[in-house]
């Protein structure tokens, strides 16, 4: 850039008062050199209009000292891992702590003042280059390799995976052992690295990984509900590193890997005999990972993570994160949706709505539009139904899309043996329409099997017994229904239930 165009610049900027993109637009001279030539004069406390003796050279010295410039060797330089840790502090830039400097000693000018720091900074690992601010972000990844537990009682060899979490302006590690990486573990192994803590920080990083993210992409990544639900807890959000950018992953890369060595490989003659015996290892060489003085920054993880992390966090919530999922519903025409195989009721009203059912160990929640509708009792009884009576339509609800009657219609339009047999599911239940699940699957087998096959395999089911849709459902595949074709008397009645109340009973 030659010394006309600075000076422009400068004339620009403090004759006539034009803002940064102004200046581009009338030099030519990008944005960010328009500031930094701007910054650099300001520096030195170069005022416009630039006195007539200062001529280019000098305009030139005084605003750059050229790579390799040196004013003396007797010139104090700061600390620089010091300098490297402010930085990690909001709000601080290079040129902050170098006004501080000078306000002490008469050290070197801004521009060498920063070269001398790249310098220093281009020897430090790759992770370790990165500013990361304080209490900002928790790298968190499942590291690749597993170690195995012996079964005492029967020898049998399970793996345990390592889930590993790095904080990213102290690398502060935390580590420890989970039976599988699914959800569940994934996400009880981020409460207790948040009690390892004691805090929450701003964000966590993970990777693409299928428990917790739900959706790889650069700008709108898809978050697993159940994830979104324990940052909505602790009050982070989660930010899950980009496809093809590998300094997201970097740090945690860089903690998986001195996991790797310091825990995987000290203990890999060592022979576990249970989960808990695993983490009082693995705890132990957490513990000397956190505490070893690493050479460049001349402090440990516990020191930086003291002075730095700690008092960034936020606090950790009153109560700690009830692990729940969630599933996406279509509420059936019985008013009810399935958890887990049971069946849970929710206001009549919902009929064929979406809703969101959110499950814990102890109860089920039902949302509509985010409103809850429902609340129940978690029951571990499968194909049972639980069924509050607010719920529930009247019995002989006239108007409702789907009710007793037009179900038994639709049954006739098969034949009798059919219509006794819904008859009989619905009349098996505390209300008609708690059976509908089962009379609707066994009319979608109507397009697969025909009516006169689903007739006989009624027939066959009303004279055993075997009402359900599974039992429907098993009569055909095994072709069982075959023998059932045709009555054997014209006048013969399929129906073998005692009280069958027919059609109109429910008009």
């Amino acid at each position: 850039m030659s010394m006309r165009k600075i000076r422009e610049v400068l004339r620009l900027t403090h004759e006539l008062g034009l803002s940064v993109r102004q200046v581009r637009e009338a030099t030519g001279v990008g944005k960010t050199a328009v500031s930094e030539y701007v910054n650099r004069a300001r520096v030195i406390g170069l005022t416009w209009p630039i006195p007539p003796e200062i001529t280019d050279a000098e305009l030139e010295r005084r605003l750059f000292t050229p790579a390799g410039f040196h004013d003396g060797s007797t010139k104090p330089v700061p600390d620089w891992t010091k300098v490297h840790q402010e930085l990690k502090r909001r709000g601080v830039t290079l040129m902050i702590l170098w006004e501080e400097h000078r306000a002490h000693v008469e050290g070197h000018g801004y521009s060498r003042f920063c070269e001398l720091y790249g310098e220093w900074r281009r020897r430090l690992a790759p992770t370790m280059r990165q500013t990361h601010l304080a209490g900002d972000k928790l790298f968190v990844d499942w590291a690749g390799d597993t170690v195995p537990i012996i079964d005492a009682m029967t020898g049998e060899v399970h793996d345990a995976h390592l889930f590993v979490a790095a904080l990213g302006a102290s690398s502060y590690t935390y580590a420890e052992a989970r039976w599988s990486e699914t959800l569940p573990d994934w996400i009880g192994a981020h409460v207790n690295a948040f009690d390892f803590l004691g805090g929450v920080p701003r964000a966590a990083v993970p990777d693409n990984l299928k428990a917790g993210i739900t959706k790889p992409s650069r700008y709108e990544p898809g978050v697993n509900r159940t994830y979104q639900d324990l940052a909505d807890h602790y009050g982070f959000v989660v930010l899950p590193a980009r496809p093809y950018r590998p300094r997201d992953k970097a740090k945690v890369e860089a903690a998986v890997g001195i996991v790797s060595r310091f825990v995987l490989g000290k203990l890999r003659n060592r022979r576990f005999f249970s989960l808990a015996e695993l983490n009082d290892a693995v705890r132990d060489c957490v513990t000397k990972i956190n505490a070893k003085v690493m050479k460049h920054l001349k402090q440990s993880r516990n020191d930086l993570f003291a002075s730095l992390d700690r008092p960034a966090l936020k606090g950790l919530p009153g109560e700690r994160y009830q692990y729940a999922e969630w599933k996406r519903c279509t509420v059936a025409p019985d008013y009810h949706v399935e958890v887990d195989g049971h069946y849970y009721s929710v206001p009549f009203g919902l009929l064929r709505e979406t809703v969101d059912a959110r499950f814990t160990e102890g109860t089920i929640e039902v949302f509509h539009n985010g409103n809850r509708i429902a609340s129940h009792m978690r029951s571990r009884v499968a194909h049972k139904h639980t069924t509050i009576p607010e719920h529930m339509p009247s019995s002989h609800r006239r108007y409702a899309e789907w009710s007793p009657a037009r179900m038994l219609r639709e049954a006739e339009k098969i034949g009798p043996a059919t219509a006794a047999l819904f008859e009989a599911i619905m009349k098996a239940k505390p209300h008609p329409e708690q059976g509908f699940r089962s009379c609707l699957g066994i009319l979608s087998l109507v397009k697969s099997y025909g009516p006169q096959r689903i007739e006989a395999a009624a027939r066959r089911g009303n004279d055993i017994g075997a009402t359900t849709y599974g039992s429907i459902k098993s009569i055909l595949n095994n072709g069982l229904d075959r023998v059932f074709a045709k009555p054997t008397m014209p006048d013969a009645s399929p129906i073998r239930h005692a009280n069958i109340r027919g059609r109109g009973y429910y008009h």
